[in-house]
């Protein structure tokens, strides 16, 4: 038996036909998902730097770099996507911690145990005042400034974004 290079078109398990196949239905599994979910973006990277990143913003939006190319059916199903409203920047005194990153927020480090901070706590920079999830690895939220707790913006458990505010501190009571 002659070995055969693996990029040979005889090759088992390089066959062409399934592997597009499956890249149209993880697409599709994709676009499913964030149509069903409250998820606004989801981005896949594959293998080799195949990346496939969905949208949803009034419409939907399938982007792939090459490598991955979008079932033609889902490409007509979507539509472009409009630029997102600007947001109202309301002014406040106070020094605002926002999430760094996307994720679930949690005020205490165990359902069971006391939050990490409470609305009147007098707060020293660099203290923990949160913990962020992302992919299950929990990310301690640190004060920048010293000062006291004015209002705590996100529920326990909640979703977050990337960059939503989760604290105010005014700086003046520290």
């Amino acid at each position: 038996m002659i070995d055969q290079p693996f990029w040979s078109s005889h090759n088992p398990l390089l066959n062409l036909k399934k592997i597009s196949d499956m890249r149209e239905n993880e697409i599709r599994r994709l676009i499913k998902i964030v149509e069903e979910t409250g998820i606004n973006e989801i981005e896949v990277t594959k293998w080799w730097g195949h990346k496939v990143r969905i949208v949803k913003n009034g419409g939907m939006q399938v982007v792939t770099t090459p490598g991955i190319s979008a079932a033609p059916s889902a490409a007509r199903e979507t539509s472009p996507v409009s630029e997102p409203p600007a947001e109202e920047k309301t002014e406040t005194p106070y020094n605002i911690i926002s999430s760094p990153m996307v994720g679930t927020f949690y005020r205490a480090p165990a359902p069971d145990e006391a939050p990490f901070v409470s609305v009147g706590d007098v707060v020293r920079e660099g203290q923990t005042l949160c913990i962020i999830e992302a992919m299950k690895v929990m990310n301690e939220i640190e004060a920048e400034v010293s000062g006291t707790i004015v209002e705590i913006l996100v529920e326990n458990a909640e979703p977050v974004e990337f960059n939503r505010p989760l604290f105010y501190i005014d700086e003046s009571k520290a």
